[in-house]
């Protein structure tokens, strides 16, 4: 065998120029950039570089994933409207399925574009789904589409979580190409919120999940719209393991839930609701209808989703349930399990956020400090005021509620592996302060 330098394809690339070998600090104009986009099959296209301080949360990961990351490239891809908006969710799940696999063909396209330019660039995420998946119950995407839509100018947060476009509304999907060139002209926020805060997407919510002020609970939102998405699956999982027998399996699941579930699996998991989507009426392209006559668009649009009947997932003792119960009588409740667990101190600290239910946590001020021993050592503060929380590193202030546990205990006892009589028993869990406290504490993350 020779040399590798005698390689013929070694000598092929030494023969050839130096600037063809290696092309530095690649740089795209601005416009061509966004017209090769739009001829991949995006509808719009906006560019982000790396040190944005609107992505600087990101910027290590994408780093980590692509280290000549200089600028991020986001495009939307339109969604059809009508089927987004129909009560019959397989047309509205086969609407985002197709879309969604639009987005990642054109991240492809744009990524093999570039290369063929000489120019490094990565498809950065899929729009859905696949996923780093061993990071589960963590952050499993590498890059987050929503923030850098937003510094790229193609629209702003709405109240109700979703991206909306200056003229196609929230009828859109997000993607992000990443690449090594340096490009001449960058997007800059858009200077107005397309968001009309019409409040359509409160009053459509199955669960409650977006209130009148614009808060946002997101267990409420998770539990519902994506039950047989990866947590939904997992309770569903455990229910099959649980049952002793197929006639106990069916009290248990309805056919129904059983052939959804098979379907997800077999097609891609289906959204329960995204009815948040279907009723906004934002956008310059989709405003039309809803301005020249609202109440046909209220009784086209809005109230077939209202009137649906259909199940809604929730876990028991949450604000979802009480929702359900209040505004849509004609729907059916199931009781499901909290399917967002905790497998680590830190997973839960950070989980109470998405847990944290603020209609159970009515007349409750308290301050509780918690502190965690053995393998995962840790100090918190958690305060629970105004129907609001905030959690806080170390113990700061006076604790109302001061609770010390064995961290690997208490991680089993979320996930009613062991109960807290047994840990109280053998020290693995101590308190001081009121045991009223303590209940009032749990009803705010009922699971």
């Amino acid at each position: 065998m020779g040399t590798l330098s005698d390689h013929p394809t070694v000598r092929r690339f030494r023969e050839r120029a130096p600037a063809e070998r290696a092309p530095s600090s690649p740089a795209l104009d601005a416009g061509d950039l966004r017209r090769l986009a739009i001829d991949c099959c995006a509808d719009d296209v906006g560019v982000v570089e790396i040190n944005r301080p609107e992505i600087a949360d990101q910027r290590d990961e994408i780093l980590a994933t692509f280290p000549r990351a200089r600028a991020l490239i986001a495009y939307v891809v339109r969604m059809n409207r009508e089927s987004i908006r129909t009560p019959a969710r397989s047309i509205s799940n086969l609407e985002f399925h197709h879309a969604g696999d639009e987005v990642n063909e054109v991240g492809r396209r744009v990524a093999a574009a570039l290369a063929r330019q000489g120019i490094r660039a990565m498809n950065a995420a899929a729009m859905g789904f696949p996923m780093e998946m061993e990071r589960w119950p963590g952050k499993m995407w590498t890059v987050s589409h929503k923030p850098v839509a937003i510094a790229a100018g193609l629209g702003r947060m709405g109240i109700h979580r979703n991206v909306i476009h200056p003229r196609f509304g929230n009828f859109i999907l997000l993607g992000t190409v990443v690449t090594e060139a340096r490009v001449t002209e960058t997007s800059r926020v858009l200077d107005y919120n397309p968001c009309l805060e019409c409040k359509l997407c409160v009053a459509a919510c199955p669960t409650g999940a977006i209130s009148p002020e614009g808060d946002f609970n997101f267990s409420a939102c998770y539990t519902h719209n994506y039950r047989e998405f990866m947590g939904g699956f997992a309770e569903w999982v455990e229910t099959v393991v649980d049952s002793h027998s197929p006639a106990e399996y069916r009290k248990r699941v309805a056919p129904s839930e059983t052939v959804s579930m098979w379907q997800s699996l077999g097609f891609g998991p289906n959204y329960k609701a995204a009815y948040c989507l279907s009723v906004c009426p934002a956008g310059e392209d989709v405003i039309a209808p809803f301005l020249t006559d609202r109440p046909r668009f209220l009784a086209d649009v809005v109230r077939p989703l209202q009137e649906k009947k259909e199940t809604i997932y929730v876990v028991p003792g949450s604000d979802a349930e009480a929702h359900v119960a209040r505004r849509f009588p004609a729907k059916k409740v199931k009781h499901v399990g909290n399917n967002l667990r905790a497998e680590s101190i830190s997973g839960f600290l950070f989980g109470m956020t998405l847990w944290f239910q603020p209609g159970q946590a009515a007349g409750l001020d308290a301050v509780y400090h918690f502190t965690f021993t053995g393998e995962e050592p840790r100090q918190a503060t958690i305060v629970i005021r105004d129907r609001k929380l905030e959690v806080k590193a170390g113990h700061v202030g006076a604790g109302d509620f001061r609770l010390t546990a064995d961290s690997r205990t208490w991680i089993r006892f979320l996930a009613r592996e062991t109960s807290l009589p047994w840990a109280l028993l053998r020290g693995k869990i101590r308190f001081r302060g009121s045991p009223r406290l303590l209940l009032a504490f749990a009803r705010c993350f009922p699971s």
